[in-house]
């Protein structure tokens, strides 16, 4: 197939990549130690740690690991906990290990820490002690037999003491339990400290992370990464944003949990790799709180979803951080509005640009031009070393212009599905396309545009009624905060359209009114027939809608 997208190519940006510049994400990981050695690798409450302390804890983590627990090369290892240093020194400490990372969302019910913990066969998990009341609510009904438990402040020094004896005594965040067989972060590192540290031979094709897929569907099914797909994407991910990166000299602001793919990629790989300080917020749903951090920081690149930016923008403060050094802003997870994305451009003087993937494809797929001038409604270009295409039904490469599924093909692209051949076979083509399940378009400049995920799509009288379009408009009202949009089915059986609507604080808005807004701004059929107000849309821990709350909420109606 011709890669139309090349001609559309930002300047020194290469069509391919080269993947032996790393023999695996630890390669990666000790050379930009060695690089960067004594500079601030990561910041959290204003705690630093170098890139010489994080390697040295994570080796003493891998020692205790292999020689005290006697895991094995392959065993997979589950991290629950929020943006804390002790994140990036597990995650890499279990890397180191050749062991496989499985994160877990720390906001997890027992019933689906239970399920994915039996999905991946974890007998080994480093849990913050907010969420270990939940673990031992299901522990005997997994396979976990060596539990590792840390506080949020434990590596914080005196400002620790104090965030610990808040959490625990007056906020009540941390829920009584009892691990008796349990042991504390610190004493890990220190029986690990008392071995020598061997490095293992971990090769690209080996894995290195189970990554559970959204919770957009309520299933549990893990994308199988290997140390050649992170690389990949971290590289092509470099090539792409390369132009506006100094080594040693970026400051990325973390506010996407680590656990999920994009931050994984982009701040524990990407920036961690140019020896970027990753300022990592632990709870970012403290809008003002988020702010007040923001505040004391000149701050090079921030990523997010469309609601976190949204927020951001709501919150009075926000337009005064200093903005100065910001050059690039990410957007992700879900559609991003135009809306929200011309205020962010117009409040901080920096454009937004939409990266597009999933955890399948580790994640990116296509970014926009770093380089444009206004915030664009497309997804971008497909990367160095990535094929896109629009297939129909039938596998046949759709021309231009044409609606069909988004299919992708790289190195980025995930080996298959852990223990679910099934669901591999589905999503996987035979000529290595992987089938998005969203619906999009190729322009004939070659950027893509997505229009829905393929699930979602609402059929009104035969039209194909995407909820992004629907919510777009409902969202450009300006008393609304947040809009969500489902199919239901209508008296006469036939499906019609849903919206749900938040409101900004203090607002007030008549059914009446939004009704005759979305009649202006949209075809006939595109209308909703119904419409509800409700506190608070439903969305993940990484912002994306949940389509599936929403139906529940209208069931329950």
């Amino acid at each position: 197939m011709e890669k139309i997208w090349l001609k559309s190519y930002p300047k020194g940006v290469p069509s391919e990549i080269n993947l032996d510049e790393f023999s695996s994400l630890v390669d990666l990981f000790d050379k930009t130690c060695e690089r960067f050695n004594e500079k601030t690798a990561f910041t959290n409450f204003g705690v630093k740690i170098s890139f010489s302390e994080l390697r040295s804890q994570s080796e003493n983590l891998s020692s205790y690991f292999m020689n005290e627990l006697k895991l094995k090369k392959g065993d997979r290892v589950s991290i629950m906990m929020p943006n804390i240093l002790q994140y990036p020194m597990t995650t890499f400490g279990i890397l180191k290990s050749g062991l496989v990372v499985d994160n877990i969302n720390p906001l997890f019910t027992p019933r689906e820490l239970k399920a994915q913990l039996n999905d991946s066969g974890s007998e080994t998990i480093v849990i913050a002690e907010n969420f270990a009341a939940n673990l031992q609510k299901v522990i005997n009904e997994t396979s976990i037999k060596n539990v590792i438990i840390t506080s949020l402040g434990e590596f914080l020094g005196l400002k620790g003491v104090l965030i610990n004896f808040v959490l625990r005594n007056i906020r009540k965040m941390v829920p009584k339990y009892s691990l008796p067989q349990s042991k504390n972060f610190k004493d890990a590192l220190k029986i690990g400290s008392n071995f020598s540290f061997k490095s293992q031979n971990i090769q690209k094709e080996d894995i290195a992370f189970l990554q559970y897929t959204g919770g957009t569907t309520g299933g549990v099914k893990a994308a199988i990464l290997s140390h050649r797909n992170i690389l990949a994407n971290a590289i092509q991910v470099r090539e792409w944003l390369g132009t506006k990166l100094k080594f040693g000299e970026d400051l990325a602001i973390c506010a996407l949990p680590l656990y999920h793919i994009f931050a994984l990629t982009c701040n524990s790989v990407v920036y961690f790799y140019f020896g970027a300080n990753n300022i990592l917020i632990t709870n970012p749903r403290d809008i003002p709180g988020f702010v007040k951090e923001l505040k004391k920081h000149k701050f090079t690149f921030i990523s997010g979803v469309n609601t976190l930016f949204n927020k951001l923008l709501e919150e009075p403060n926000f337009k005064d951080c200093d903005f100065s050094k910001l050059n690039i802003t990410i957007a992700g997870g879900m559609p991003v509005q135009k809306t929200v994305g011309d205020r962010w451009q117009e409040t901080t003087g920096c454009l937004m640009v939409v990266g597009y993937g999933l955890s399948e494809t580790a994640p990116a797929a296509s970014i926009d031009p770093v380089d444009g001038d206004t915030f664009s409604d497309t997804i971008g270009l497909p990367i160095p070393s990535t094929e896109m295409s629009i297939q129909d039904e039938k596998g046949k490469i759709l021309s231009s212009d044409k609606e069909g599924e988004i299919c992708i093909r790289g190195p980025q692209v995930m080996r298959g599905y852990w223990n679910n051949e099934e669901d591999t076979k589905k999503a996987l083509t035979k000529d290595g396309w992987f089938k998005t399940g969203d619906i999009g378009i190729m322009r004939k400049d070659g950027f893509f545009k997505i229009v829905d995920r393929k699930k979602d799509m609402i059929i009104v009288s035969g039209f194909n009624v995407y909820p992004s379009d629907i919510e777009e408009v409902a969202m450009k009202h300006e008393k609304v905060l947040e809009a969500g949009c489902i199919g239901v089915v209508g008296d006469e059986g036939q499906e019609v359209v849903k919206l749900f609507v938040s409101l900004n604080d203090g607002a007030t808005l008549t059914k009446d009114e939004l009704m005759q807004f979305c009649r202006q701004n949209l075809t006939a059929y595109k209308v909703p027939k119904l419409l509800e107000f409700v506190n608070e849309i439903p969305k993940s821990n990484v912002g994306k809608i949940l389509r599936r709350e929403l139906r529940e909420i209208n069931n329950n109606a």
